[in-house]
Parts: structure tokens; sequence; C-alpha cells
């Protein structure tokens, strides 16, 4: 058997892919440059031929990447470049049918959004990016969620209640007091509560915290000046293995558009601890809200947290589809998912939240 293999393959070694055996140096280079036309089913050849005289399957293809090897450069190259042109037009088309399908949901939506005043509560814990508007005054708007996460490593996440009360002191200004308990945390931040890293040796990490802080107006939409807000909060450990309060600042801007749907923005920034050091973490976002109808809303959103002064720096970018529904006029159901989009970010998150003014 190991003959055979041998024979065969120095008889087809030196050929190239259309089955011919050069003659001489000037036969081998004579097609080079011509990069069309390439026919693939000769390369198939050897497979079947070994096939019938009994090699293993794994021995035929060393066979022929021997062949492709000490095949022709020309030929060699038009077998990459077809590769490659199939490969191009295979994202090409799958990119073309993924940009279709948003741009006609986003015709559809702007549509019907034409003539929509929708009814809304201003709730940060909608997205990542917060609301750009305070509360009216003398009102609270109470927000809680419940939100797992499942990271790539260890066990999952579980963060809840996550609430926040917000307080309207006026217009421009409001107060902000929440609270919340996580388990499992391993630096994957989805939400507007700060998480800490993962600790040494895999441990779980378990934390609760106090949250102070408010939130002021800076700027309303003119023209191209943006609805803008400055965020100024920060977070005191009341039990876990880390007990550094932690300031968070956030700057937060947004235009609305005449179809009644958003463009909001935002720059986060927390001076966090981790097991070994504190480090910097900066969050930016983006999100697209879109009214379905006075009461429905779903968004788009892409945010991410990237680390700066840790031993080892991770980004953990995310890709977020969600939607809140408001149920008579002080109560919103919200729904968010999303998905990380590089090895350092979590596989899958979701949040559930509930949210009520009084």
């Amino acid at each position: 058997l190991v003959g055979k293999a041998v024979a065969h393959a120095k008889g087809e070694l030196g050929k190239d892919f259309h089955g011919n055996q050069p003659n001489g140096r000037s036969e081998m280079w004579k097609d080079r440059g011509r990069l069309r036309g390439v026919k693939l089913a000769p390369l198939a050849n050897p497979l079947y031929k070994m096939g019938s005289l009994g090699i293993p399957r794994r021995t035929a293809r060393v066979c022929r990447l021997h062949r492709f090897i000490a095949a022709p450069i020309a030929s060699r190259a038009e077998f990459l470049s077809m590769r490659t042109r199939q490969t191009l037009w295979r994202v090409g088309a799958r990119t073309a049918g993924i940009v279709s399908g948003v741009s006609i949901f986003l015709w559809l939506t702007l549509s019907s959004a034409a003539a929509l005043e929708p009814i809304e509560l201003h709730t940060d814990r909608d997205a990542f990016t917060p609301s750009t508007f305070c509360i009216d005054p003398g009102t609270v708007l109470s927000e809680m969620s419940h939100v797992y996460i499942d990271n790539r490593e260890g066990l999952p996440t579980n963060s809840y209640p996550e609430l926040l009360c917000r307080i309207g002191r006026s217009e421009w200004f409001e107060w902000r007091l929440g609270v919340n308990y996580s388990v499992g945390s391993q630096g994957n931040v989805v939400t507007s509560v700060e998480a800490g890293e993962l600790p040494l040796f895999g441990n779980t990490l378990y934390e609760s915290n106090f949250l102070y802080g408010f939130k002021l107006k800076t700027s309303r939409q003119e023209g191209l000046l943006p609805e803008s807000c400055f965020i100024m909060e920060a977070t005191t450990p009341m039990y876990g293995e880390e007990f550094g309060t932690e300031p968070v600042a956030t700057a937060v801007f947004g235009w609305e558009f005449p179809a009644g749907w958003r463009c909001d923005a935002a720059m986060r920034y927390a001076y966090a601890e981790s097991d070994t050091a504190w480090f910097s973490r900066w969050g930016p976002s983006v999100v697209l809200r879109l009214p379905v109808n006075e009461r429905w809303e779903v968004h788009a959103e892409y945010f991410g947290t990237f680390t700066q002064g840790l031993f080892d720096d991770v980004n953990r970018p995310f890709l977020s589809p969600g939607t809140h529904i408001i149920l008579g006029d002080n109560v919103e159901l919200g729904l968010r998912v999303g998905w990380g989009l590089t090895g350092d970010a979590a596989n899958f998150f979701s949040d559930a939240g509930l949210a009520f003014r009084y």
C-alpha cells in the first residue's frame, strides 16, 4: 500500500492543475500571469485515483497538498484567485441581504411613525445609553431590572434588582439613589451599574453596591445643538471583595428627528477597582430609538467597555437590540438582549426591566 502511494505521488507531483506533465522549465512557466479559466476538476482526480488504490483519504489530502505546492505559480494563483472571488461573493451577498432587511425595516418603521407623538418616561435603564432628559420636578421614577450574563468562562452573572430612584428637583436637575446585588461578576458591564473585574484564580465574585449621584441637563436641542445631560455618580460597596468607592461620570447627547425617532450617544468613564490595582474603564455607546406606535418603541444599540491600566487590558463591545412598552401613563416594561463581539465580551446577556412613575 505504501509503495502504491509513493509511486502515485511521484507520478502526480510535478503536474499542474490541468493534469499536464511539464516538459522543461519553459513549459512550466508558459502560463504564468493567466488568471482566468481555471478548472478545479483535475485537482480532485488524484483523490479518485488514490481511492481506487485503497489509499486512506488523509494520505490523499497530503499528496494533493504536495501537488499544490509543486504546481506552477500561475496555476496556484488561478486557484487562490477563484477561491478569493467566491469568498468575497458570499460575504457580499450576506452583507447585502442584512443591509436590505435593515433598510426595509427602517423604512416601514419611519413611514408609520411620521405622525406619532410617543409617550415617554425617559428611563435610563431602557438601554446602556441613558436618556438625555431629566424627569419632571416633584415626581419620582423608580427603575429596576434583572440582568443575566452568559460569560464565556465560568459561571453566569446574575444582577438584581438594579434599583434606581430618580427624584426630580427641577427641570434641569435630579437626584439619583440606587442599590444592587450581583453574583458571578466578571467585568461585563451591560447596564449603568458598574461591576468588578474577575478576581484571581477564577473565584466567584459577590458584590453589593449603593449608588448615589445627580443628573444635570446641560442644553436643549436647537438646530444642530443637541439635547444633552451630564451624570455624576458614585458606587460604594456594602459587601464583597472590593471596598473602594468608584466614581462614574457620563456625558450623553442626542437629537430628535421629525419622524419621532432619536439618535443618542454617550461616553462614560469609571475609575474602578480590581483585585490588584485601580484602573480606568471607558464606555462609549450609540443608540437609535424608533417608535412603532405611541406606546411601543424599539431600538438598536452598539456599546462597549474598554479598560486602561490593567495588566491585561480588555475590550468588550456588544450589539444590542431592545424594546419597551408603556402601560397606562406611568408604567414601562422593557426588554433588551445583546451579543459580545470579541473574545473578552460575554457570549450573551438579557435585561428585563420595569419602571413606574409617581
